[in-house]
């Protein structure tokens, strides 16, 4: 039992990060029927802005966490850009033409990332110093704690907002009919770039997670991180904010238990065994729906 316990906490742990990328994913695909392959990448990024930044806050006597802050500017900066630069100019030419640039995309910002930083991975110094906790006498790290209730916390906001502000009310008309969001006086352009600007924003509160728990970071970890949410946005329904969330906790349990009870090796063949059952018998996910479009 307290082995179980034990892996039921580190699997919504880890399913925790997951969801918050899944929710990046979910978000851009929801406005504007893209996936943004280049989404995982902007968690590294965040990672490689904590791992210079946070020494800054310790030199200067800041929180260490201050430097989350740094790495969600940067992230939606980057996010920003890469809407602005190569999904934008290409928005209106099909949907093969922007899956191709975000392959592109992920690839510029992985080997960028190769030149200015190595391939050598960097461990990132530790923000939170807390202890072990016991629980039913499983010990918890409280890092492994922390991560999951802030996980948890940021998607219950990200509902609240998407669902009664006036803004995440506009991103929700959005993809329902452009022409008579642009008539009712939303600027279309504005929203897409708001978007992505808050899913990076929560790729580096995910990439703050992801170091908290696992420390090292290096240039290849977007590409795996990514494909791992893109899993869980497809488990959970692309396109559905808690759709993402269910399939990202959902997959980071499956994938503990695998680790565990399993061959600890065969846990990223079930992940990806996974997506295939799901396309197979419901494509839309668990709680995605049939989008019919209208000719």
């Amino acid at each position: 039992m307290t082995k179980l316990i034990q892996s039921l906490m580190y699997g919504l742990n880890l399913g925790s990060i997951y969801a918050l990328t899944a929710l990046g994913y979910t978000m851009v695909y929801g406005i504007i029927r893209m996936i943004n392959f280049a989404h995982g990448d902007f968690i590294m990024v965040g990672g490689f802005t904590l791992f210079y930044v946070i020494p800054v806050m310790s030199y200067f006597g800041l929180p260490l966490w201050f430097a989350v802050v740094a790495a969600i500017g940067v992230c939606i900066l980057v996010g920003v850009l890469t809407e602005q630069i190569a999904y934008k100019p290409v928005r209106g030419q099909g949907p093969t033409t922007a899956l191709i640039t975000a392959l592109g995309m992920s690839l510029v910002l992985e080997n960028g990332a190769l030149v200015v930083f190595g391939s050598a991975p960097r461990n990132v110094p530790p923000m939170f110093n807390l202890p072990t906790i016991n629980f039913l006498g499983a010990g918890i790290p409280g890092q492994t704690i922390l991560t999951l209730i802030i996980g948890l916390v940021v998607m219950g906001v990200l509902t609240l907002f998407i669902r009664y502000t006036k803004l995440g009310k506009a991103m929700r008309a959005v993809p329902e009919d452009k022409v008579a969001s642009t008539l009712v006086g939303i600027n279309v352009n504005k929203i897409i770039t708001t978007t992505f600007a808050i899913g990076a924003g929560l790729a580096a509160i995910a990439s703050m997670m992801y170091t908290t728990s696992y420390v090292s970071i290096k240039n290849e970890l977007g590409i795996s991180l990514g494909l791992k949410a893109f899993v869980a946005a497809v488990l959970g329904g692309i396109g559905s904010i808690p759709g993402a969330m269910i399939g990202g906790l959902l997959l980071g349990i499956v994938e503990i238990l695998v680790k565990v009870y399993m061959l600890p090796g065969t846990y990223e063949a079930v992940t990806y065994l996974i997506l295939i059952f799901v396309l197979l018998v419901k494509p839309t996910g668990l709680l995605g729906k049939v989008i019919s479009e209208k000719v």
